[in-house]
């Protein structure tokens, strides 16, 4: 499968059984292989196996294309990381792992990192070359591996001196791929420092206490933004009780005494946690959700979907997968990508690419009436 020209903001469509958490789940693969390694990522969905294509021939293979933002005014080349795991002799092991770009518009793609099992070298001078020094010659470093099974950008990009190495093992450290748990939001939690949201929700008292201390401008903007869209909450507080312990409690202007998290509706806590995570003044350079509408009022999906869009301005870009024509309608063409499966094969498709699409956008319909009706072909609603 493969994908071109996504927005800051895509959203995804598809039927159930579509690839969307497929899709989702190799940056949550990538992101696992390095903070371990690919035999621990791999195992924790289900073994090589599950995670191979059916009918595939030759290794799992991931071709990831990206750039990184200005340096000193310059625009950075468009930089390719692609890797292969395979097996053998039973053992998943990193075949191959090659980190690439092409100076300039012209000339072959030059590799900074070429690894083959657990061996491989990784240039270090970089900005010569970046540079353009015409009597450039490259100076390279041979390195070795624990073990075949780790990936190279992991103990390279510690080290400044290989550049794009360590800007990519950031950027594939800061990827949140969002598990968010109603349940989890609302435990309570023992006293600790948390600055930002985990992918689960488990700290969000914790956040919650943190910003309103030391961030009290974002937490006004936060409480500013719930209050409009949850009508009746007038303040949200992180409290400590006497045995060590932070209980988060929900103010509504009806009542006296707030309300502890336990006893707040679920579309409460996650509107409430949304809100949190999308003002965090760090962004992740790319934030996955899935189904975001999920206990969500319908009337709150537009401002929500407004939401992840300026959160993708501000600098991350944020996928999601919906099944909800209410959000899709909030959406612009150039947004919106919609899965079809045929044969067991995956294909995706730009609503900005289709000319039918775009000229009823362009006449005043919606996309999630679109959608509805059966124009996104094999996407999920249908006439």
């Amino acid at each position: 499968m493969e994908v071109q020209n996504l927005s800051n903001f895509s959203v995804f469509l598809g039927a159930n059984g579509a690839g969307k958490s497929t899709l989702f789940d190799v940056f949550g693969f990538l992101s696992d292989a390095l903070k371990a390694n690919v035999k621990i990522a791999l195992n924790k969905r289900g073994g090589f196996r599950e995670v191979y294509s059916r009918n595939g021939n030759g290794p799992i293979k991931i071709e990831i294309k990206f750039r990184n933002d200005k340096i000193n005014g310059k625009r950075q080349p468009l930089i390719t990381y692609s890797i292969a795991i395979g097996l053998e002799g039973g053992v998943p092991v990193v075949q191959s792992e090659v980190l690439r770009y092409r100076r300039g518009q012209h000339g072959k793609p030059y590799s900074f990192l070429d690894f083959r099992n657990g061996v491989g070298t990784a240039i270090t001078n970089e900005v010569d070359y970046f540079e353009g020094k015409a009597d450039f010659k490259d100076k390279r470093e041979e390195q070795s591996l624990d073990s075949p099974d780790i990936l190279a950008i992991k103990g390279l990009g510690q080290f400044q001196k290989f550049r794009t190495i360590s800007s990519f093992r950031r950027l594939l450290d800061s990827w949140f791929v969002s598990n968010f748990q109603i349940q989890a939001a609302r435990g309570v939690e023992e006293v600790a420092l948390s600055e930002h949201l985990s992918e689960t929700g488990d700290n969000l008292a914790q956040v919650t206490r943190f910003v309103k201390d030391n961030n009290p401008a974002v937490f006004n903007t936060i409480i500013d933004k719930f209050r409009k869209r949850v009508p009746g909450m007038e303040d949200v507080e992180a409290e400590e009780t006497q045995d060590g312990r932070i209980v988060l409690k929900f103010k509504d202007g009806s009542f006296k005494d707030p309300f502890v998290a336990r006893y707040v509706s679920d579309g409460t806590i996650k509107m409430f946690a949304y809100l949190v995570l999308l003002n965090d003044p760090e962004k992740h350079p790319l934030l996955c959700v899935e189904e975001p509408e999920n206990y969500l009022h319908v009337e709150l999906l537009r401002e929500l979907a407004e939401e992840f869009r300026e959160y993708s301005r501000k600098g991350g870009q944020v996928f999601i997968s919906t099944h909800s024509p209410d959000f899709v309608n909030a959406l612009y063409p150039e947004e919106l990508f919609w899965l079809k499966k045929n044969k067991g094969q995956t294909t995706i498709e730009k609503a900005s690419a289709n000319a039918d699409i775009v000229a009823l956008y362009r006449e005043g319909d919606q996309l999630g009436w679109l959608w509805k009706q059966g124009y996104l072909v094999g996407s999920g609603p249908t006439r």
